[in-house]
């Protein structure tokens, strides 16, 4: 019986076509900057996207590491989302690699950060103070799509306060599937953008840093610092490349999926429906019998995280069919209904 895991999109696995575009790569050694599947891969989503250049990392977290570092010095402040990934999963990188310092903010219940509450964080000119130089957001921000008008609201704000504007958009190709829009009328408020390929899009390792090209000469070098450097890294740009060709527009395929599975889950007694945002649904269910569920879901060929607390999150990826779907609805009905 085939696992269905539901725990994240990061457990998707390369197609058999994916694995033959990266067998067939060209490569090089990329420290160098001779890697030429990874120069065209780069070049390919900055300009996509709206930007001067691009860099590929190995992780999420490193593209949203080096953005941070190349927007502040040592000293400075990023305003960011409480419950924002860049500030609360990250490991405190900032903190602890850049000497930055993050002014939480708590998020509104679509994932923005309030304009006035921003205001108030911003430090004044003082040295008692660090320096508020960068506002970081997320989008999709679990799941949630950003508005377009806050997104357009807070690149002026952060324009008229001085403040570099920093996307950590991990799931960026999610949100501008459910907007109906390009991935670039999304980035084009920002300053710089971080985008992940293995999460929806399937790609087994990297992200894409975006920016200008002082920024993304500034990332670069940190990359180094920080280990990442890698040399023949086309092989998983290759990866990457043929997500970009072949798995954006399928992604409306998973938020349907996600959509079915909401609609099932919402009609088991003991299942509390939370909601359905893009990919992602979330339920609450009794937490005196988290560990029995977790038990009877693995037995049924179902994974899903599940840890002290009864709100659960569920996502689906392109490793996810119908089929799938209908069997963690059933996993769930037989558990809440015996």
């Amino acid at each position: 019986m085939d696992t269905i895991d539901l725990r994240s999109d990061t457990v998707t696995r390369p197609t058999p076509a994916m694995r033959a575009a990266m067998l067939d790569a060209e490569v090089g050694d990329d420290v160098y900057g001779e890697d030429p599947t990874v120069n065209a891969f780069q070049q390919r989503v900055a300009e996509e996207l709206g930007f001067e250049a691009g860099l590929f990392v190995p992780t999420g977290t490193q593209s949203n590491l080096l953005a941070l570092m190349s927007h502040c010095e040592r000293g400075d402040e990023y305003l960011v989302g409480a419950d924002a990934h860049t500030y609360k999963f990250e490991g405190g990188g900032a903190a602890v690699l850049g000497s930055i310092q993050p002014q939480p903010i708590p998020h509104d219940v679509d994932g923005s950060l309030p304009l006035d509450k921003l205001a108030a964080a911003i430090k004044p000119v003082d040295p008692h103070f660090a320096r508020t130089r960068l506002l970081a957001l997320e989008n999709t921000w679990h799941g949630r799509v950003l508005p377009a008008d806050y997104l357009r609201a807070a690149h002026d704000f952060a324009r008229e306060r001085g403040l570099g504007l920093h996307l950590d958009g991990a799931r960026l190709f999610n949100a501008a599937i459910a907007s109906g829009v390009k991935a670039g009328e999304i980035a084009r408020y920002f300053d710089s953008v971080s985008v992940c390929f293995s999460k929806g899009l399937g790609a087994p390792v990297g992200s894409v840093l975006v920016g200008s090209t002082a920024l993304i000469d500034k990332a670069r070098r940190w990359r180094k610092v920080a280990g990442g450097g890698w040399r023949q890294a086309g092989l998983l740009a290759a990866a990457a490349q043929y997500a970009l060709d072949h798995h954006v527009d399928r992604l409306a395929e998973d938020h349907a999926r996600a959509a079915a599975l909401a609609a099932g889950l919402g009609e088991i007694p003991g299942v509390k429906l939370l909601g359905q945002f893009t990919n992602m649904v979330f339920i609450d269910v009794p937490a005196d019998r988290l560990r029995e569920l977790d038990v009877h879901l693995r037995g049924a060929g179902v994974r899903i995280s599940i840890g002290y607390l009864p709100t659960l999150r569920l996502v689906t990826h392109l490793d996810v069919d119908d089929e799938g779907v209908a069997r963690t609805v059933a996993a769930f009905r037989s558990f809440f209904t015996r």
